[in-house]
């Protein structure tokens, strides 16, 4: 029914019905056609928010009402099946409509948000930075599972309406995303295993990393560091004639399916007979160096495991080949950016797809200040934000000039904006294409769009 309702300082959500035809009378009594104001129905009893504080082996539940109403005092639940059969049938058993609402944390809000969403429950699941700084309104410090549960669930409560459904990953997109984040965790340790390897050969071996420029193979070995395996020292170089070590390693090269090159073998032997060692040859620097090659091959190897099976599966998603035909994207950032940016349809706009990846500009304003040159937000996606870079490095080093992102970028550049603005410039409009080309072959996929409903509801702050 209409109530008039009192001033009261949280914002609250109310159901509008669609305007209607209707009479009414002016001043002096006679007749008037027109559209009937908006009514407003404020139903305190329907709306159910439940907050879900989540941990490794237990969730701590609250459900409130507006108006600071409690229905279900916090309580614990366990990460099983029984326990959250349990939940999902306690929620449905509360009069009205609920929607559960938790933190985006890590992999363990995925099994309770993905069996309270298989149960028929709206689930939202939000970034904890949004929980974190939404008001407490008190003045002292509570930090309990039970006061966090609490705290999400009067955050859904003042955003209702901007509340969007939990939508489960399918496994494809799923796995991928595994996937690049345990690529990314390997290259960081790669990186690490080779700066160690070469800190240990400047000790034995100074200078030789340098003297090899071959690729990483397919199954992750290197030339330099399968050479230092072997030759971990430089007196195993030094101490032989260079006939001897150039057969040597000409056999060696055979060995390991290298090409041999005997300039090559020539700046190593020099390289030994000029170096100046910090450590000689014993059983103990074999043993370092030689582990610590174990080390990096092993690593590598994963690596390059991980980097095939991400574009094996990347080729089963449909915009595979619109996503490859991207100047600067191949088969090692393309999986990436398909794993990290997901199905490109759950954006609305090309804004919301920038600030996914944390590249937007923040805004400067306040009375006569208005600042137009503001840094980028990076609230987003850090793995993505990485991928970026390495794709508009790669046209900053190819150049090439029919593209349009190399024109914007090259025009940024010609202003004499800084290094990092027109690399973040040019990732903005790179991804904007992107979003662009793939919403285009979604649409040729499927001409017919949905029509988006009508809203029906209203955030009115009273």
């Amino acid at each position: 029914k209409s109530v008039s309702h009192p001033p009261i300082r949280s914002v609250r959500f109310v159901q509008v019905e669609p305007l209607r035809s209707c009479h009414q009378t002016d001043r002096t009594g006679n007749r008037k056609d027109g559209l009937c104001p908006l009514q407003v129905q404020y139903r305190s009893d329907s709306m159910n928010a439940v907050g879900i504080d989540v941990s490794s082996r237990k969730s701590t539940v609250a459900v409130l009402r507006p108006l600071g109403e409690v229905v279900c005092l916090p309580f614990d639940v366990t990460h099983d099946i029984v326990g959250l059969a349990s939940l999902a049938e306690k929620l449905k058993t509360i009069d009205g409509e609920t929607r559960v609402v938790m933190e985006h944390t890590g992999r363990y809000y995925e099994a309770v948000a993905k069996a309270l969403h298989e149960a028929g429950l709206f689930v939202c699941a939000v970034n904890p930075l949004l929980i974190k700084e939404y008001g407490a309104n008190s003045l002292r410090r509570v930090k309990t599972d039970k006061a966090d549960a609490v705290k999400i669930a009067r955050y859904a409560l003042d955003n209702w309406a901007d509340l969007r459904d939990f939508t489960p990953m399918d496994a494809i997109r799923y796995d991928l995303k595994t996937l690049n984040r345990q690529f990314q965790l390997a290259s960081k340790q790669r990186t690490a295993s080779a700066n160690n390897l070469i800190a240990l050969l400047e000790q034995s071996f100074p200078g030789i990393r340098k003297c090899f420029d071959s690729p990483v193979r397919s199954d992750g070995t290197q030339k330099w560091v399968d050479f230092a395996h072997s030759f971990w020292h430089v007196d195993c170089v030094r101490k032989q004639p260079f006939p001897a070590f150039c057969e040597r390693y000409r056999k060696w090269c055979k060995r390991h399916a290298y090409l041999f090159k005997l300039s090559n073998a020539e700046e190593v032997y020099a390289l030994a007979k000029r170096a100046v060692v910090l450590t000689p040859k014993s059983k103990v620097v074999k043993v370092l160096v030689q582990e610590a090659a174990n080390q990096l091959i092993s690593i590598s190897r994963s690596v390059e495991v991980y980097r095939a099976e991400m574009d094996r599966l990347a080729a089963m998603l449909p915009e595979y080949p619109v996503v490859m035909a991207m100047y600067g994207v191949g088969k090692s950032y393309g999986p990436q950016l398909m794993a990290e940016i997901g199905d490109v349809r759950r954006f609305e706009r090309k804004q919301a797809l920038v600030a996914f990846a944390g590249i937007d500009p923040m805004p400067n304003q306040s009375g006569d200040k208005n600042v137009r040159s503001n840094k980028s937000s990076k609230r987003g996606s850090p793995y993505l934000r990485k991928t970026l870079f390495n794709v508009i490095r790669t046209y900053l080093q190819c150049a090439p000039q029919d593209e349009p992102v190399f024109q914007f970028l090259n025009r940024k550049r010609a202003e004499g904006k800084p290094f990092y603005v027109y690399m973040l410039a040019a990732a903005n409009k790179f991804l904007r294409r992107y979003y662009a080309k793939l919403r285009d072959y979604f649409a040729s996929l499927n001409p017919l769009q949905p029509v988006a409903p009508i809203p029906t509801i209203l955030k009115a702050t009273l």
